[in-house]
């Protein structure tokens, strides 16, 4: 179905109309493939297309229309955004679960306020995920919420994440937290490995290009 756009205001020129939010949301739930990776495209300079957008990869089976859906959201930025995204994360389809990680890793900024909450997250894949995002947040608070995590955290993987979050930043006040890390995990090589690297950059107090 073709999209509905405004007609051109007057001396408007060439310049090409604007899409109708309506026509938008219409094209989403009933269109064909092309006309829903149109509308998904479309889609990403109207903040309030969130929710039709979020519902559309609810129901999407194309990855090229899921992608543009995704990459739609992304490009919004928003809270609303990152809430429309988060529940993805728990599919039990392993490609949306990935589509879903990229979407959120795409509009950092936005996920920053939701990393405390993915770093308690049940399923070490989202803490993962987390330790990731946690990444271009202040260097003091990377080293406050990763040496929390790794204070408590039993999954190898998830420590090994957390370990490089903290030797990209190189803080001081992470070292407790590694020693105390790489006691727990002696028998762990791959990981002992990664904590004598954030230790050697703790230790010598490596400037941090972070705000």
């Amino acid at each position: 179905m073709p999209l509905i756009r405004k007609p051109p205001s007057a001396g408007s020129g060439t310049a090409t109309p604007a899409p109708d939010p309506t026509a938008l949301v219409d094209a989403l739930a009933h269109g064909n493939d092309d006309e829903r990776w149109s509308a998904a495209r479309a889609a990403a300079d109207y903040p309030s297309m969130v929710p039709a957008l979020g519902d559309a990869v609810a129901r999407e089976r194309s990855p090229a229309v899921r992608e543009a859906l995704f990459s739609a959201l992304a490009r919004i930025a928003t809270a609303q955004s990152v809430e429309a995204v988060l529940p993805f994360l728990r599919s039990d389809e392993a490609l949306l679960r990935t589509e879903a990680s990229d979407a959120l890793l795409a509009m950092r900024s936005a996920a920053g306020p939701y990393v405390p909450a993915l770093l308690k997250d049940q399923d070490p894949s989202i803490r993962i995920l987390a330790c990731v995002l946690v990444r271009d947040m202040p260097s003091r608070d990377v080293a406050n919420l990763c040496c929390e995590l790794l204070s408590s955290e039993s999954d190898i993987n998830v420590c090994a994440a957390a370990v490089e979050a903290l030797a990209e930043i190189g803080e001081s006040s992470a070292l407790p937290a590694l020693l105390r890390c790489a006691e727990r995990f002696r028998d762990t090589p791959f990981l002992q490995f990664s904590i004598r690297l954030a230790i050697e950059r703790a230790r010598s107090h490596a400037p941090s290009t972070r705000a």
